[in-house]
């Protein structure tokens, strides 16, 4: 059985779609659950999606 890449952009796009869903839910769960408005709801929501696809993944690379 061949082993597959675990780095062909495929991969790495895929990857990076499931942590930004993650990080959106996280993020936009949290400030529903405080009572915030739409806007930083969204924006809560992104900024944890960047934080979790940026940080894991360069942190990957350096290893």
């Amino acid at each position: 059985m061949k082993g597959f890449d675990r780095s062909c952009p495929f991969c790495r796009f895929m990857r990076s779609l499931a942590f930004t869903g993650v990080g959106m839910g996280l993020g936009s769960g949290i400030a529903y659950l405080l009572g915030a408005s739409k806007e930083n709801i969204m924006m809560s929501g992104i900024v944890v999606a960047a934080v979790l696809v940026f940080g894991l993944l360069d942190r990957k690379k350096k290893n």
